[in-house]
């Protein structure tokens, strides 16, 4: 198999619906992934992560440009892109029939697995994801969070050389949110590539060696986690609420990220009791930590990664 796991250039997706302008949810997008990585696309709803993962899983035709996996095009060769893949996808459901065990052991058995292989994999999986008390109820009687456990349980269980993640911890308790992180760790030590989409900023964090902020179709910014905080120029973070409306006051102390009413400032400890100061003066509340991929994001995007 070719050195770059995936390998998209210049992709371009644009809707032509009967009526009304064209929507271009993919503007150019360019990235590439190695072998063994996990790779995050970062962005808010809407700033076309799915419609890249779509179009590099099969599911969808880009308008332009090329996706290759493992050197297989994922538009001419579909069939032996397929093999190599597997995908949780965003709000994704178990059968609602079937149980967990079910679930897990049919998908496997479906791309080829023996049975015995498909039986150890699925009790693996189901364990990692905690859901050995559930395993054997019908998946509709789940909650929401156990259906997206089942969901990604079924996936890890076929440690497929690419993994594509769309939000795969959406509707879970922090508990279980690491317990998907854990597993997902334990993927790429066996060998297997991971892209994940997510707007959780502590989770592309914790899981993605190297992330891509997307924007309206477009790539902004990519790196570390630390690189994109080195971005934004300093390492301390001062929040001050309501400082966006009197942001003059504090144009001098570094780099300013307005968020809604609450101005933050990047800047350096040396700067720190001067700032504290003006905003005391002003009776303004402000708060100090260390710089996060929140201003990394807040810079590079204009607006928080929960704003609509």
């Amino acid at each position: 198999m070719s050195a770059e796991a995936l390998d998209a250039r210049e992709v371009r997706k644009v809707y032509r619906p009967r009526s009304g302008p064209e929507v271009e949810a993919l503007a150019g997008v360019s990235m590439h992934v190695a072998r063994g990585e996990r790779v995050g696309l970062l962005g808010r709803n809407g700033a076309g992560k799915t419609t890249l993962l779509k179009i590099a899983s099969t599911l969808l035709r880009p308008t332009s440009g090329q996706v290759t996996v493992f050197g297989h095009s994922v538009d001419t060769e579909a069939d032996s892109v397929r093999p190599l893949i597997a995908v949780v996808p965003q709000e994704g459901k178990p059968f609602f029939h079937l149980t967990p065990q079910e679930q897990v052991r049919t998908y496997l058995r479906a791309r080829g697995f023996d049975r015995a292989t498909a039986v150890a994999r699925t009790a693996e999986a189901l364990g990692e994801m905690g859901l050995e008390e559930v395993q054997d109820r019908l998946s509709i009687t789940l909650s929401g969070g156990q259906r997206q456990r089942v969901m990604v349980a079924t996936v890890i269980a076929t440690e497929a050389p690419l993994i594509f993640l769309d939000e795969p911890t959406i509707g879970m308790d922090p508990f279980a949110r690491r317990a998907v992180w854990e597993s997902m760790r334990r993927l790429t030590r066996r060998g297997s590539t991971l892209l994940l989409t997510t707007h959780y900023l502590d989770e592309a964090e914790a899981l993605s060696e190297r992330l891509y902020i997307v924007e309206r179709g477009k790539v902004l910014l990519q790196g570390t986690a630390d690189q994109l905080k080195r971005e934004v120029g300093g390492s301390l973070r001062v929040s001050i609420t309501g400082g966006t409306a009197r942001r003059d006051q504090f144009a001098s102390f570094g780099n300013l990220v307005p968020d809604g009413e609450t101005l933050h400032i990047v800047t350096g400890p040396e700067r720190l009791n001067e700032i504290l100061g003006v905003a005391l003066q002003s009776k303004l509340m402000a708060t100090v930590g260390p710089v996060s991929l929140e201003e990394a994001f807040l810079k590079a995007v204009g607006r928080s990664i929960d704003e609509d």
